[in-house]
């Protein structure tokens, strides 16, 4: 279970008083900002902020990336919001947490305007003001982190703390070097019992690699000093950048990082996309399956076809090979006759008559 940190920047550094709120039972958890000002229940803003949390709902479960940005109004009644929903989710996933967010959006934070709501599968941020979307990493009044209310088993906390920044290091990488969307998960697989699997998750939204990279390592270099060094699990959430470790799974993917306990990284499966739509109608498709049940049978007719006209030009040359033996006999023969003939003239004298067998002639 996780429970909820508020924040306070001390010589430049994040550090949170913990607040015991269960993660099942307080979901969403949000993240109140100061000196936004309120609004009043039936006004304009309240209206627009309803009406922006639906459009967003709309257009971040209908988007590839999962996500959405938009504002809604006119000063001094515009508002300002985004929605990104975890990588890992798919469309359907996505508009349920953003229908979460609509049902839940006035009612925390005694109408600051404002906000960020923190879900397990979603994120949305609200505001009279638009910088937030400008802006290339988490501000630090809406970074909301969220740890669990255990501690490790283990006596190694040293090994268990560089084995998570590992991890996290490892995810982060991946998420900006192999990934078009800006995400990631990890596993890693150790020995220890107290923490045999760590998983991760990192991710990003509406910015280029290396920003996103400067996002994540800044929560990875704040890790430690944000949380306690043997707490179970941990997550950041931001308007920019996301970051989280568990000892249990949570994601619905396979892992894209996987690392033992040597540090040896083992190849992972190809992230496989939310939803695949197909480019082409029926009758393509059908097309295609007759091409491919009939350019294998083809094929292979070609292929007994060269083998057999390849076989048959071997058994010709065999033959001929074979036959050339008995020709030069036959011509031995028939010389050797030509040759007994001439023997026989000679003996003869040509066959005269005095020369006959039985006569005089040759005895």
């Amino acid at each position: 279970m996780l429970r909820r940190r508020r924040s306070s920047v001390v010589h430049a550094v994040l550090f949170f008083a913990a607040v015991a709120l269960p993660l099942a039972a307080a979901e969403p958890w949000p993240q109140c900002g100061n000196g936004g000002g309120t609004y009043t229940a039936g006004s304009t803003y309240e209206t627009n902020l309803k009406n922006l949390s639906l459009a967003l709902r709309a257009n971040a479960s209908s988007s590839p990336t999962l996500f959405a940005s938009d504002f809604l109004g006119s000063a001094p009644d515009t508002v300002y919001g985004l929605l990104l929903c975890r990588g890992d989710m798919n469309s359907s996933n996505c508009a349920n947490c953003g229908t979460r967010v609509g049902d839940d959006v006035g009612q925390f934070c005694n109408r600051a305007m404002d906000m960020a709501l923190v879900y397990d599968h979603c994120y949305a941020r609200f505001s009279n003001k638009g910088d937030f979307l400008k802006s290339m990493h988490n501000s630090l009044q809406s970074s909301t982190p969220l740890m669990s209310g255990t501690n490790i088993t283990s006596t190694d906390v040293a090994g268990y703390d560089r084995a998570v920044t590992e991890l996290l290091n490892d995810t982060v990488r991946y998420a900006v070097e192999n990934s078009a969307r800006l995400f990631a998960t990890g596993q890693r697989v150790g020995t220890d019992p107290g923490f045999r699997n760590i998983y991760s998750m990192a991710q990003c939204w509406e910015m280029s690699p290396v920003t996103c990279r400067s996002c994540l390592d800044d929560l990875v270099g704040r890790w430690w000093k944000t949380f306690p060094t043997n707490v179970e699990g941990a997550r950041v959430d931001g308007d920019r950048c996301h970051l989280r470790s568990e000892l249990a799974p949570f994601y619905t993917v396979d892992p894209m990082v996987r690392l033992q306990a040597d540090g040896l990284i083992k190849p992972a499966s190809a992230p496989v996309p939310p939803e695949l739509v197909p480019a082409t109608g029926g009758k393509n498709n059908s097309a295609s399956k007759i091409l491919v049940i009939i350019l294998p049978t083809v094929a292979v007719a070609i292929v007994a076809a060269i083998s057999l006209c390849i076989w048959n030009v071997r058994k010709k040359r065999r033959l001929a090979k074979y036959s050339r033996p008995d020709r030069t006999e036959d011509f031995e023969s028939v010389k050797s006759a030509l040759l007994s003939l001439a023997s026989l003239q000679v003996a003869t004298d040509n066959f005269h008559k005095s020369k006959k067998i039985g006569e005089g002639g040759i005895r």
